[in-house]
């Protein structure tokens, strides 16, 4: 019989765990509070029954190449990026494409999730449900918890000095919507993360002024590489990963700060990192317009309120404010986990890998999306969701709780460390030589993942990760689109557990589907004559080969294979070269180098 799962939630993740659990013949169920799928991504006028959702103008800041289902590409017609609505009409096509809605009980409230009585032996969970009043008590095999990190609003009214005083009204961003009933007004927005920056520059086509109060600063960068290209396809590549896993960090830091600030200089819009303050970044095409205009103006950090105006860090005051936003964002939480488990699972440094808690003595219960990446949080969550109904399945494994706890300790008392290290007077230099050549972590809880490298973790533990070199062997042309071309979702469908026979297809068209949106005004073609590019197109992959040729001939080489299967791989590669018959890659992306 198979095995039943729990499924809490049906958002973004939680579709991606009903489908791969189909996918391993499991028997999925999942529970969903509301009446539609989507969670936060399904717009509504108001957050009355208290879920977090999307404002009606957000838009996407990962273009749909590097943000869809792995198996499911957006329609070619798509635009790049999009607004909520069009991805909730993806989601949508997703569910119904692979019949998932017979799977999940609308309108229906997780209560409780405890261990069954003989959890020990089988496993297995109680999961207490409410629907319409009625509840609902079942055992399952497996839970995988998809709620999300926007749960709980938080709103530090207690950091503001005179907040109480303040007569004007005070929000958080999830009670924002729409931007009517602004107008006129004078509205102070804090905290800069994305969220901030969007209600800003909306909020500054209706309101009378907008003041943007930031702790720390933040690098603002575009949807739109130099090239016109999503910025999330140039620079999300495997190659430049290695590129920086090589370099030193001072260094690759130097680069990416210079290069951000070409567009426009950080310092004088008063956007530069605060000096000891962790780096961050925010996607948003137009603010620093907004700022050159002056419809937004921004601000240090607010020291006080009075009745009616802001006083801040550095002496300056705002009068007559009517509205502060707190864009402050979440507090995680599992109401319905019983303790230890609740506390712990809210410490994303106890969960394996993001997933799995590393307390249980069974390995039945995954937490999905609970994650900060820096690339996709859907195509993280789907391959989370891969590797968790494996690990139910038991075709994969996990070390056990106790060891995994022991490593939690290690960890906790490297962080401490840190903590004591970062205390000293030393300068950022020094901090920053202890930090490498100790080699201590940070916390994990705070930071985003680098979503190449975490990837191919969990692929790794899947068996789906892709082999460079045996592509190049196989498919030079495959293999070129994957190691320098984007690291696009459709990746880990290439082999292994759950490979899909469209993922080739799927990589070498992505930029097809990329331009189709774009180029609504076909204009004719003048000739132009042969560029760098051109070059690089026709004699690149033959110098690769004959590269891997003269790996082929090396002494270490020698050593570790067998002479017969020297002679097929040399002989293959030669033929390869002689040919130069080599499909040229993407345009879109080779004028990027």
């Amino acid at each position: 019989m198979a095995k039943r799962v729990a499924v809490i939630g049906a958002g973004v993740s939680g579709l991606s765990s009903i489908k791969c659990c189909l996918d391993e013949d499991l028997e999925p169920t999942c529970f969903e509070r509301t009446d539609d799928i989507g969670g936060l991504w399904k717009f509504t006028e108001t957050s009355e029954d208290g879920m977090t959702r999307v404002y009606k103008s957000l838009v996407t800041n990962v273009c749909k190449e590097m943000s869809c289902y792995s198996d499911f590409p957006f329609r070619e017609d798509y635009p790049n990026f999009m607004k909520q609505e069009k991805f909730w009409e993806y989601l949508q096509e997703f569910a119904e494409h692979f019949d998932l809605l017979k799977y999940i009980q609308f309108r229906t409230t997780v209560c409780s999730v405890t261990k069954h009585p003989d959890f020990l032996e089988t496993g297995q969970w109680d999961v207490v449900t409410e629907t319409e009043g009625q509840q609902d008590r079942a055992v399952f095999d497996a839970v995988m918890v998809c709620t999300g990190h926007f749960l709980n609003p938080h709103l530090p009214l207690e950091s503001f000095p005179g907040i109480h005083k303040f007569k004007g009204q005070i929000l958080h961003s999830q009670e924002y919507k729409i931007p009517e009933g602004f107008q006129g007004k004078r509205v102070l927005v804090i905290g800069l993360g994305n969220t901030g920056g969007d209600v800003a520059v909306e909020l500054s086509r209706t309101a009378a002024q907008v003041f943007l109060s930031t702790r720390t600063g933040t690098w603002v960068i575009s949807r739109c590489s130099d090239g016109g290209y999503p910025l999330n396809m140039m620079v999300t590549r495997r190659h430049h990963n290695f590129i920086a896993q090589v370099l030193p960090s001072w260094v690759l830091k130097w680069i990416q700060e210079r290069h951000m600030n070409k567009r426009f200089d950080h310092a004088n819009y008063g956007l530069s990192i605060t000096k000891g303050k962790k780096s961050k970044r925010i996607v948003n095409d137009e603010l620093p317009t907004c700022i050159l205009c002056g419809t937004v103006t921004v601000k240090t950090s607010v020291k006080e309120f009075t009745e009616t105006s802001a006083l801040f860090e550095d002496g300056t005051v705002e009068e007559n404010i009517d509205i502060v936003i707190f864009t402050t964002g979440y507090t995680f939480s599992f109401p319905f986990l019983e303790e230890p488990l609740k506390s712990l699972c809210t410490k994303k440094i106890f969960l394996y890998k993001q997933v799995f808690p590393s307390n249980l003595e069974r390995t039945t219960l995954a937490i999905i999306g609970f994650i900060s990446l820096t690339g996709s949080i859907l195509a993280g969550t789907e391959l989370q969701a891969r590797w968790a109904t494996r690990v139910f399945k038991g075709l994969c494994k996990i070390p056990p709780s106790q060891k995994l706890m022991a490593e939690v300790v290690k960890k906790e008392q490297l962080i401490e460390r840190i903590t004591l290290l970062y205390s000293l007077p030393l300068s950022y230099l020094e901090k920053l030589s202890a930090y490498h050549h100790r080699g201590l972590m940070k916390d994990p809880s705070g930071d985003k993942l680098d979503y190449i490298s975490y990837m191919d973790d969990l692929a790794a533990c899947i068996g789906t990760k892709p082999s460079i070199p045996l592509l190049f062997l196989q498919d030079p042309r495959l293999a070129w689109e994957v190691f320098f071309g984007p690291c696009t979702p459709y990746q880990y469908r290439l082999m292994g557990p759950g490979k899909w026979d469209g993922a080739r297809t799927a990589i070498l068209t992505q930029w097809d589907r990329t331009l189709k949106p774009l180029r609504t005004r076909v204009v004719p073609d003048s000739s132009k004559p042969a560029s760098r590019s051109h070059y690089l197109k026709v004699w690149a992959a033959p110098i690769l080969l004959a590269s891997l040729l003269l790996i082929c001939k090396s002494s270490l080489f020698s050593k570790l294979v067998p002479d017969k299967l020297q002679d097929r791989i040399s002989s293959y590669l030669v033929t390869r070269i002689r040919s130069c018959s080599f499909p040229s890659t993407s345009n879109a992306a080779i004028q990027y180098y």
